[in-house]
């Protein structure tokens, strides 16, 4: 994925050789740092997150997680190892976290329990003799496994399309995450889209699962236009619509997603929400993670200064104080931790 990546962003100019690195690896950097990935849980496969053991101390770079124990595809998150760290030389000399759920309580759940409600969805409309579509997002391998073998249950054709749909799929495949059926479709280029979307018209939109991409509703993915009439499939009154994610939470988003629905639904189609479940800790995780590692310093991340509020609220019931070593900070800030 990031070969692709780069190559796919060549105006950067890119010239670092790559270092491939597993879950539970270490490499050394310069004469007394060593890199370490421990396993985490997340929306896509195969995460982790970097600790960087310096002679002062465990830097724990905490974005994306979840805690799931019993995830769909990989391992559940290494709990053990980040107590170990905790405890380790000289401790965790800071923790670095994302913060989106932060203001949530309870835990999120696993991705086992998304899975029970997509099912329960889908065999609630498996009579329907429509369209039924779903989009998720390109890079939730687990949740397009499952859409994938629900389709099958179901007695639908599933057909993956849009230029990631392809490319987070296929590249899964190729190296064996996920073993998805052999006559499965992967469509990204747009004419090779097209000519699906007519051959599912031909043959019966009530034979097929389009899974597509555009979950936020963004301009040129497959659903929105679907929405805005641009392809050659077509809604009708009753059509099923399956959103199996969430609007990312930020203006922009928020305003496609609000306008591609209104446009499905102009259309006919009926609209099935948030089929999913979180890739972020919420309260209790958070508290989880700042107890394993007892960090000597904390610094929220990944949202803006108002969503770093229910963080700093929960790291100060633990005794952590703004200012002294709860610290927020905004992209391009620096912070001096030691002399």
């Amino acid at each position: 994925m990031v070969k692709q990546q780069i190559k796919g962003e060549e105006k950067f100019g890119v010239q670092n050789d790559l270092q491939k690195m597993e879950a539970g690896e270490t490499m050394r950097i310069g004469d007394k740092n060593e890199l370490e990935f421990v396993n985490v849980t997340h929306s896509i496969i195969d995460a982790i997150n970097p600790v960087l053991h310096t002679p002062e101390g465990a830097v724990v770079y905490g974005l994306d997680k979840r805690m799931d124990h019993t995830p769909v595809i990989g391992d559940p998150i290494d709990m053990e190892r980040f107590r170990e760290i905790g405890r380790e030389g000289n401790g965790v000399l800071c923790y670095i976290e994302d913060c989106t759920n932060a203001g949530k309580k309870g835990r999120t759940p696993s991705e086992a329990v998304a899975r029970r409600h997509l099912r329960d969805v889908m065999e609630s409309i498996q009579d329907y003799d429509g369209g039924i579509v779903a989009t998720t997002f390109s890079s939730h391998i687990a949740r397009v496994k499952s859409l994938v073998e629900f389709a099958d249950d179901i007695g639908r054709q599933p057909v993956l399309l849009g230029r990631s749909m392809e490319k987070y799929s296929g590249t899964a495949e190729r190296l064996n995450f996920v073993d998805f059926p052999e006559d499965l479709g992967m469509y990204g280029h747009r004419k090779s889209v097209d000519r699906t979307f007519k051959r599912i018209m031909n043959e019966g939109k009530e034979n097929f699962l389009p899974i597509v991409t555009g979950h936020q509703g963004e301009p040129r993915a497959m659903l929105t236009r679907m929405g805005r009439g641009e392809t050659p499939y077509e809604l009708d009154e009753g059509d099923k619509v399956l959103f199996s994610a969430r609007v990312i939470p930020e203006p922009t988003n928020e305003g496609q997603r609000y306008q591609s629905e209104k446009l499905l639904g102009m259309q006919g189609a009926r609209i099935y929400d948030d089929i999913h479940v979180s890739g972020h800790l919420r309260e209790e995780g958070h508290y989880e993670m700042l107890e394993a590692l007892q960090p000597q310093n904390v610094i929220p991340a990944h949202q803006s200064l108002k969503g770093f509020a229910p963080y700093v609220d929960l790291a100060e019931n633990l005794g952590y104080k703004v200012g002294r070593d709860l610290h927020v900070t905004r992209n391009g800030n620096m912070i001096q931790l030691t002399e």
